[in-house]
């Protein structure tokens, strides 16, 4: 599943990060790294882009960017 199927109050377990380049970087940078779990906080009024919660930090990204990681769902 990706970051981006995720619904609101949900959480995940990355399990893998599928950007190139400097998104790929950029990604790894603030954390959005195998293993690590994060958590879907609220989407913007207009459904883009979404605030995630990852190593207690919060970060809004783009669909079409978080669909570059796919995850697991966790309970």
């Amino acid at each position: 599943m990706r970051l981006s199927e995720l619904r609101e109050g949900e959480s995940g377990i990355i399990v893998g990060n599928y950007g190139k380049g400097a998104v790929f970087k950029r990604l790894s940078e603030i954390g959005f790294t195998k293993g690590q779990t994060v958590k879907v906080i609220r989407f913007a009024p207009l459904g883009d882009p979404v605030a995630y919660r990852i190593l207690g930090a919060e970060f809004a990204i783009r669909k079409e960017i978080a669909s570059f990681i796919e995850v697991a769902v966790s309970e």
